[in-house]
């Protein structure tokens, strides 16, 4: 295989090289690690998280931008530069942002024989997937054009609790993880076991069926559920309490 003859010393990347990227600024080119380089050539975990990804620069002569059909039109919000403390951050330790101002919208989405209007206002402060839609700078800011099921809710504070979730998506407080073994050892961060229960804070309307009639979610708030293990997106309160919203479709069971 051509991957088995690359050795540390064929892999260079330098700005200069970037700039060879056509349409793209070599600022907005990022590389994951390559893992472990090794004499005799790339180890099993080489290329594992190399990532490319560049926003879609908008030349200013465009002066506005229509998104069509059920897709939405979101100004990302500002990444944090500084903790609480106010020391500066890295740029390898921002988090990715989440969140942002929806600033235009679609025409809607058609089902069957009628078209719906998009769930979501211009103004409107949402949360959408990790890795949804694609980037666009756009007038000096950047954006984010996705679809409206990738929106998971509305937030009109600066606390994720306060989240409201929008179509099928269930938003849940997670439950704190076991500090001690059966045996009563005490557990480190590391391995203490991610939970897969909490309890329901929110739930969205529910999903459209195939006229385009929503139909309720029959999980509650109040409802404690097992979820599946790596499914939705992680969130962490002002409190300190972890949240996680994912799918109706995620949740295996109610227990009581």
């Amino acid at each position: 295989m051509a991957a088995s003859q690359l050795t540390a010393s064929s892999i260079s990347v330098s700005a200069r090289n970037l700039v060879s990227f056509e349409g793209l600024k070599p600022s907005a080119v990022k590389f994951a690690s390559f893992g472990t380089l090794k004499a005799g050539g790339l180890s099993q975990r080489s290329f594992r998280g190399l990532v490319v990804q560049a926003a879609t620069v908008v030349a200013p002569k465009y002066t506005s931008i229509k998104p069509l059909g059920d897709r939405v039109l979101v100004k990302i919000k500002t990444v944090e530069e500084k903790t609480g403390g106010g020391i500066l951050l890295p740029s390898s330790a921002q988090s990715k942002p989440q969140g942002g101002e929806v600033v235009a919208v679609g025409e809607g989405k058609s089902i069957s024989s009628k078209t719906l209007d998009i769930s979501v206002k211009t103004g409107a402060k949402v949360v959408y997937s990790k890795y949804a839609g694609t980037e666009v700078e756009f007038d000096g800011e950047s954006h984010l054009i996705l679809k409206e099921d990738d929106i998971v809710g509305i937030l009109e504070t600066e606390d994720i609790k306060d989240l409201k979730p929008l179509n099928d998506r269930v938003f849940i407080k997670v439950a704190v993880a076991e500090e001690k073994t059966a045996g009563g050892l005490l557990l480190t961060e590391a391995s203490k076991e991610k939970p897969s229960i909490g309890s329901v804070i929110a739930v969205g309307p529910g999903p459209l069926d195939e006229e385009g009639n929503t139909k309720p979610l029959s999980i509650s708030p109040g409802n404690t559920v097992l979820y599946s293990k790596y499914a939705g997106n992680d969130f962490k309160g002002t409190d300190g309490s972890n949240y996680i919203a994912l799918r109706a479709s995620d949740v295996m069971a109610v227990l009581s």
